[in-house]
């Protein structure tokens, strides 16, 4: 130590060494063969049915000729399987049937008679619309389950107006997933979602409300990526709002489509769809397409059509998996 250095610590204190920086989370190191992991999630799935007839006991879904859920969730989840080309699967682990509506936000709960004055549309639809989400992750313990895992996700079946999300997320750090997330449910220990579903539609629209899922997770994923790496961005782009450049377009717009839910245009436009199936190793090739290639208008045809262009395959770009599925199906594989 130098004789000026001791003078200096004598009338002004010795310098304490600046804290070392909180460590920073490393960037996984990107790979071609890095193997592409299959993703089996398991549900819960809980279907409201109330009972309309209590002399009968005669429920909502056969009273209005409605869908049978079981039929909705053997389409839907074969959907899925095969979309994702085997990546994403999912194992329906219990099935819960709750014969009365579900509680709102405020404690208002329809009645038989109440809720058809709504359906009929004799009367408005209760508001607050939605529904008491912590309600039921208190009556079905789901943070516990998913903390435990047991479970992965929550299927909810019920019927219009019932007040659920298409999707919602859960969970430490839980994130916009098409609504605002959950607060004050870390207690999972994980991030997880919770499907909302009706029984009055048709597997196409369990696409819409999937699909929309999909958007916001991956739009997390690419939070941080900028340019051209940004490859969901990239697959998300529609000639209107880039001529010229169409690529899979977003859930709602189709390569060529001018207006929300377009999916039925004839116009042909140029995009690199089909070169999507090469990803990450892109060839040029830019074809003329229009709505033959995805159903003509057919929301689930356009939405299955959609899905099978999400990349599935082996290996890492800029620390983000080329297989979207896991992170599609796990939100805890996020990076904040």
């Amino acid at each position: 130590m130098s004789f000026l250095t001791k003078i200096l610590e004598f009338f002004f204190g010795k310098k304490e060494p600046a804290p070392a920086p909180d460590p920073q989370p490393a960037t996984p190191m990107d790979s071609i063969t890095e193997p592409a992991q299959i993703t089996a999630n398991r549900v819960l799935l809980i279907i409201y049915d109330p009972v309309m007839d209590s002399s009968t006991g005669q429920k909502l879904s056969e009273q209005q000729g409605w869908r049978r859920p079981a039929d909705l969730v053997t389409g839907f989840s074969a959907d899925v399987l095969q979309t994702s080309h085997g990546m994403a699967r999912y194992e329906i682990v219990e099935r819960v049937e709750v014969d009365e509506f579900p509680v709102k936000v405020d404690g208002f709960r329809y009645t038989p008679s109440s809720y058809l004055n709504v359906l009929r549309g004799a009367s408005p639809p209760h508001t607050p619309y939605e529904v008491d989400y912590y309600a039921i992750l208190k009556d079905f313990d789901i943070l516990k389950r998913v903390e435990d895992n047991t479970i992965d996700e929550v299927w909810v079946f019920a019927f219009p107006h019932a007040g659920f999300y298409e999707s919602i997320m859960a969970g430490p750090d839980a994130f916009w997933c098409n609504a605002p997330p959950l607060k004050n449910t870390s207690q999972s220990k994980r991030r997880f979602v919770i499907m909302g579903f009706s029984y009055e539609r048709a597997v196409g629209e369990m696409l819409e409300a999937f699909t929309h899922r999909v958007e916001s997770i991956m739009v997390k994923t690419f939070a941080q990526t900028r340019g051209n790496a940004n490859f969901w961005e990239r697959f998300t782009r529609y000639d209107q709002k880039n001529p010229g450049q169409a690529e899979i377009g977003s859930v709602h717009f189709a390569p060529n489509s001018e207006r929300d839910y377009d999916w039925g245009n004839p116009r042909s436009v140029p995009s690199n769809c089909y070169d999507w199936l090469n990803f990450p190793n892109f060839e040029g090739d830019v074809r003329q397409v229009n709505a033959s290639e995805w159903g003509n208008g057919d929301i689930r045809l356009h939405h299955q059509w959609w899905m099978k262009h999400i990349p599935h395959v082996a290996g890492r770009i800029n620390g983000i998996h080329n297989n979207w599925w896991q992170y599609i199906m796990d939100p805890d594989r996020v990076s904040d």
